[in-house]
């Protein structure tokens, strides 16, 4: 069973190496990938400092400008299934994600094709965050459920585990959305194709160090990009 976690970064130098360190000495195994957007402070030279530490394990996609998060997790995405991997994690480089949960996402691939890091399964699990982005992103995710009635209640959520077979299934270059509307359409499109999906409750602590890519942009377009998801037509690649 190979593993592979894929973080894309922009702009974290002050994380990178902490996290590459934290998840390279988990007992599991997992292999990582970096998928850096030529960030301007040098998050890709940290990267290369600890591929000499890490060797294989510890991969890089260095890409020309800040591209955007759904492209980034495809590039990372086709380069898991052109290199065999099993399971495919994504997570963020800021340690809003704790990288001691991802055994608890792999167990739940034993059963779901599509296990969700969920900060909302079981109330409200968010640490830190002012109450105005706490409340756009919970009842974003009850937005989402409403208008296309997929069973989820965290959503937008970006501490995500698949199985190999679900990304195999699904057409990359039919995905529309981008920016934390990704999140969204991936799951919705596993849902649609007939894929599983599990939840298992996080606790998530907004990052301490760096900044944060959220925008009204960004917010926008999941907001707009949903209301058509349910009138697409989705089909096995």
């Amino acid at each position: 069973m190979r593993r592979l976690i894929i973080i894309p970064t922009y702009n974290e130098k002050e994380n990178v190496t902490k996290m590459i360190d934290r998840l390279m000495s988990m007992p599991q195994g997992f292999d990582l990938l970096i998928v850096d957007d030529g960030s301007p402070d040098g998050t890709a030279n940290l990267v290369r400092e600890a591929q000499q530490r890490y060797g294989e394990r510890l991969a890089m996609i260095e890409r020309s400008g800040k591209l955007g998060l759904g492209t980034a997790y495809i590039a990372g995405f086709k380069y898991a299934l052109a290199k065999g991997y099993d399971r495919i994690f994504e997570m963020d480089c800021d340690f809003s994600h704790n990288p001691d949960d991802l055994p608890r996402l792999d167990a739940m691939l034993d059963g779901k094709d599509v296990a969700i890091g969920s900060r909302y399964s079981r109330g409200v699990n968010v640490v830190n965050w002012p109450m105005g982005r706490l409340l756009m992103s919970y009842f974003a995710s009850k937005y989402v459920r409403i208008v296309t009635r997929m069973p989820v209640a965290d959503a937008t959520a970006g501490f995500v585990g698949y199985r190999r077979e679900v990304l195999d299934a699904i057409d990359f270059d039919r995905v529309a959305m981008n920016g934390y509307g990704f999140q969204i359409e991936m799951k919705y499109t596993a849902w649609r194709l007939g894929f599983s999906i599990g939840e298992v409750s996080i606790i998530f602590i907004d990052r301490e160090e760096g900044t944060s890519k959220m925008s009204s942009g960004i917010f926008g377009e999941a907001f707009f990009g949903v209301l058509k998801l349910p009138f697409r037509s989705i089909k096995h690649k």
